[in-house]
């Protein structure tokens, strides 16, 4: 009796102490995702402790992992978290509708605590793509604003039935949840995105401030339509001359190396007439020995 009631103690200091686990309920509990790929449900908890966090499929009751081990045969099932996170996300690759339903993210405390996660499987029409207006390779200046617009398009469907855009710079979700923890280069403070529907969905990425970490392939992933990516280079005010504004917001930038190449030519044959209108001024017009001079001028000048 004496034994329990030690640890009976210890475990009201503990409560005292260490905070129990707690769910942060500003993650997205109605997850869709397309036929054929990655769905993602992303359960955060906080002050796990020494706590493990479960999935489980609703329909059946089907444990599906439990801390970082998978329990079921179904090889498309994973809990995908990286040291230290606070994120235990549950990835079903190759998804299809039959995997829609409710997903529980489960604590083992006592008593249990869970949160109930709904993943919606949907077929994504042949002909809808993203499309991200500019080109492919953005060069834009350290300190300007990185803005990048994403239009869907889907001929055969009403744009009410597109769903949500979600933006991705490389592996790691920008919006709606929050970044990688372990990305310096994202300042979640810096970035914004608004969405609007007309004839056609329409998302557009803000980053403020770009910074030379903000580097990177940047991808415009709608819920029913194929994804399309832009990179994205920032670079000092450093950078070489081969470099050009884009017409579009003025940070934007573009390699031009063939209009370098007629600027140098054009200084080139101003030079070469202000010498042979030198040389003839120094010489008087008809002068025998002026030919000569123009012709080697413009010989050296043609080699």
């Amino acid at each position: 009796q004496f034994g329990n009631a030690l640890d009976e103690l210890d475990e009201q200091v503990d409560e005292a102490t260490y905070p129990p686990p707690v769910f942060d309920f500003g993650m997205p509990r109605n997850i869709t995702a397309r036929t054929g790929h990655t769905a993602a449900i992303n359960c955060r908890v906080d002050n796990l402790r020494d706590k493990s966090v479960s999935w489980i499929r609703k329909r059946d009751l089907h444990i599906l992992t439990a801390g970082i081990l998978t329990y079921t045969s179904d090889e498309r099932f994973k809990v995908v978290r990286t040291a230290d996170s606070k994120d235990w996300t549950l990835h079903v690759k190759y998804a299809q509708p039959r995997d829609s339903g409710i997903y529980e993210c489960q604590v083992n405390t006592e008593p249990k605590i869970s949160m109930a996660f709904r993943l919606n499987v949907i077929v994504t029409p042949p002909d809808a793509k993203a499309i991200i207006a500019g080109p492919s390779d953005l060069y834009v200046k350290q300190g300007s604003v990185i803005t990048l617009t994403c239009h869907v398009k889907q001929p055969t469907s009403a744009a009410q039935d597109i769903g949500p855009i979600y933006w991705y710079r490389g592996p790691y979700i920008l919006t709606p949840f929050v970044a990688h923890p372990n990305d310096a280069a994202i300042d979640l403070q810096r970035i914004s995105m608004e969405s609007t529907l007309a004839e056609k969905m329409q998302s557009r990425l803000r980053i403020a401030n770009a910074q030379l970490l903000d580097t990177g392939n940047y991808t415009c992933m709608p819920t029913t339509a194929e994804a399309a990516s832009v990179v994205v280079n920032v670079i000092n005010d450093e950078s070489p001359a081969a470099m050009q504004k884009s017409g579009a917001n003025g940070s934007c930038l573009r390699r031009s190396s063939s209009f370098d190449r007629v600027n140098f030519s054009l200084v080139l044959a101003l030079v070469a007439s202000a010498v042979v209108r030198w040389m003839r001024w120094l010489l008087g017009s008809g002068n025998l020995s002026l030919v000569h001079i123009n012709c080697d001028v413009r010989q050296s000048i043609s080699s």
